[in-house]
């Protein structure tokens, strides 16, 4: 009664088959695309735009399970319809996929609908896992995991991030229709890199300035940032994006810095935030593009259980990034770390002993920035994997 995400989600489900018979017309050809929420998205976009190109006769039909991802992306252009995944059951999973009729079906990195699955694989739909990630203690490979192990049987070709993947779903008889094609983000932040518009009102905030962006912040993130401060010199700022930027919250972070710091819908000709050191952003869909103003990234999440943002965003401009210690499901991040380019850190302390060294020696960071750029330029290419195999298969022809 008292969570607002939980009345979308129940909302949004409502007369679900109702409403999408009355936009879903007979006789088109589709294709399902099915993210949890808007980080799965992101990893979908590549691939969704370039079957748009490749595939103009087919529609592409997005569903979300969690609110945030649905509110985020109802009205999204790549999308001709977005609806909320109805509740996994044997009847829903039936009708929906009736109503759909899709020629092929998209499943992003962790999902698995058990019913959804097995309907798929009744009607011979092909279906693909894309961006998949797999780790010793996920229940696929435990002895009690046979009706997940039965999940995965569902799915006619696997697209994984890391040769790990690979050799997990080897070890329960899964070796075939499985290709190593990398992470799909990795094309997808190379592509907004490259368009990225300026944002002037940064511009005059930063003005000659280094920068540290916080990105996509958590109260525990927040914490740790303001105890960091101290080791902040002159010279440098630092701008703060909180992942909730209701009312509520922002206030919050201003208090956490004793209301010094300004707010972005605050800048105009006249204030600029010159004479600031800390800028909160209180508005949506400028993390990507700030990061290009970013001489050293602090990626929040990871001091919370769910675990650290995109941390590919700044990397893809040879940003070096700072995140706290919940990262192990995330591929992308145990290799750049493994790598020396990013730094977790366990504690405020962790956090300040990287930032000092990061920003006191220019010349240690830069020559992490050129590493950073040559390693994402390499990781790009899984999108043109993905569409090389669906058309060889042949799935929407």
């Amino acid at each position: 009664m008292f969570n607002d995400k939980a009345k979308k989600w129940i909302a949004g489900r409502q007369d679900w088959e109702l409403h999408m018979n009355s936009v879903l017309k007979p006789g088109e050809k589709r294709v399902w695309v099915h993210c949890s929420s808007m980080g799965e998205f992101e990893q979908a976009k590549p691939v969704i735009e370039a079957l748009r190109a490749k595939y103009p006769g087919h529609q592409v039909v997005v569903t979300f399970f969690s609110p945030s991802g649905y509110e985020a992306c109802k009205n999204n252009v790549l999308a001709d319809h977005v609806f909320y995944l109805p509740h996994d059951s044997k009847r829903n999973a039936e009708r929906f996929v009736a109503v759909v009729a899709p020629s092929m079906v998209m499943f992003v990195k962790y999902e698995f609908w058990y019913y959804y699955l097995i309907q798929l694989k009744k009607q011979w739909i092909p279906t693909v896992l894309v961006s998949g990630a797999f780790r010793p203690e996920q229940p696929f490979f435990k002895w009690y995991g046979g009706i997940f192990k039965e999940m995965l049987q569902c799915f006619s070709f696997y697209f994984l991030q890391d040769e790990q993947s690979a050799k997990m779903l080897h070890t329960i008889g899964i070796d075939k229709n499985v290709v190593i094609s990398g992470d799909t983000r990795y094309d997808r932040v190379a592509v907004i890199a490259k368009s990225a518009s300026p944002i002037s009102a940064i511009e005059k905030f930063n003005g000659t300035h280094k920068i540290i962006i916080a990105g996509s912040t958590w109260p525990g993130d927040e914490s740790v940032l303001k105890e960091c401060l101290p080791v902040i010199p002159e010279g440098w700022k630092l701008i703060i994006v909180p992942h909730e930027i209701d009312e509520a919250h922002i206030r919050k972070v201003q208090g956490l810095f004793n209301n010094e710091p300004i707010l972005f819908t605050e800048l105009d000709a006249e204030h600029t935030g010159a004479d600031k050191k800390v800028l909160i952003v209180n508005n949506m869909g400028m993390l990507s593009r700030l990061f290009a103003y970013a001489d050293i990234a602090f990626i929040g999440g990871g001091f919370q259980k769910a675990g650290i943002h995109n941390i590919l965003e700044p990397a893809v401009y040879g940003v070096p990034v700072v995140f706290g210690p919940v990262f192990e499901k995330f591929v992308e991040a145990k290799k750049l770390a493994e790598e020396g380019y990013v730094f977790p850190v366990n504690d405020a302390a962790g956090a300040r002993t990287v930032l000092e060294k990061l920003i006191s020696n220019e010349q240690y960071r830069l020559k992490i920035a050129a590493s950073l750029r040559r390693f994402m330029q390499e990781h790009t290419g899984a999108t043109e994997m993905i569409m090389e195999e669906i058309g060889r298969q042949g799935w929407l022809n």
